[in-house]
């Protein structure tokens, strides 16, 4: 089967307070908010996620949404994370990581499946490994009808700094810490996604487009990916803007709230709203669609619930 887009991460059951210390209750997480908005944005996304039997009918808004395609793999627990808003703008929170699901490997992809992309969808460390990123570069899907394998097309992989910085402590208190790994696997990647603080984390830089540029440096640096030497697309996202380097030029967008009571879900709508939209345009129309539909969901709480309609509208 082909699809455009290949997506794993946990669902998760939020707790969200507010900085008036008001609490809300939802379904969402990476793979949620990334998958629906990807759909909407024209894109056909196979769905991957692991959760406890008691919690597979929160995925009912995934099965009904046109444009996915859902596997639900069973794990004696789901994800739970509280998040805690320190301040209005909902930039400053304290995260804990209440309980989470199995973590996920290469074989929860059907064999058969391929697709233009795989996103890894992470919401803590360890729920991707990182040596997924290597296996999944140099995956190649696909059986003959007799068993035999064959030579499928390679995916393109993206990946949220996120899963690869965002560490749970042994009483669930959710710390970022730098990627050890990140000079080792950014060559396998095609498009990475951090927030400004994760940037600066990464890089020991606030200026958000020097710290894309000596992450893309990363990923142009010799190694056996089957892209070396390929500069992958960076993404960071403020509360004001998102920026993206692709082909050494910085594209950016506003965000254009009316409010931010849906903020959380923010990073990983924009970035799969830009990677289904960048499968047929260029950088700078998808990171101007990406930053108007994001700016569109941060408006009501849950994932992007519009059309392709609205957010032409909002670009104009």
């Amino acid at each position: 089967m082909k699809y455009d887009i290949i997506m794993l991460g946990h669902i998760s059951k939020d707790i969200i307070i507010d900085e008036k210390g008001q609490e809300n209750r939802l379904y969402g997480g990476a793979l949620l908010y990334s998958s629906i908005s990807a759909a909407r944005s024209g894109a056909r996304v196979l769905a991957i996620t692991k959760a406890a039997k008691g919690d597979f009918g929160a995925l009912d808004v995934l099965k009904q949404q046109e444009g996915i395609e859902l596997v639900v793999l069973e794990s004696p627990a789901s994800t739970s994370i509280r998040n805690v808003f320190l301040s209005s703008d909902h930039e400053r929170r304290q995260t804990t990581l209440l309980s989470r699901a199995e973590p996920f490997s290469a074989a929860d992809i059907p064999e058969e499946a391929e697709a233009e992309i795989i996103d890894l969808a992470g919401l803590f460390v360890g729920e991707l490994p990182d040596s997924l990123i290597e296996e999944l570069a140099q995956r190649e899907p696909g059986k003959r009808a007799s068993g035999e394998r064959k030579s499928g097309k390679r995916a393109k992989i993206a990946v949220d700094a996120q899963g690869l910085l965002r560490e749970a402590q042994p009483d669930g208190r959710m710390i970022f810490r730098d990627w050890k790994n990140k000079h080792r696997y950014m060559p396998y990647v095609s498009y990475f996604k951090a927030d400004a603080a994760e940037a600066e984390i990464l890089t020991g830089l606030t200026d958000r487009e020097k710290a894309a540029r000596v992450i893309a440096s990363w990923g142009g640096s010799a190694g056996g990916s089957p892209w070396a030497g390929r500069e992958p697309e960076v993404m960071i996202t403020h509360n004001t803007e998102v920026i993206v380097l692709a082909g050494g030029q910085i594209y950016r967008a506003p965000f254009t709230p009316s409010n931010r009571s849906g903020r959380t879900g923010r990073g990983d709508t924009t970035f799969a709203a830009y990677l289904a939209w960048r499968l047929s345009h260029g950088p700078e129309e998808s990171v101007r669609f990406a930053a108007a539909l994001c700016s569109i969901k941060m408006e009501t709480p849950g994932p992007f619930s519009g059309t392709i309609e609205d957010v032409f509208k909002r670009m104009r």
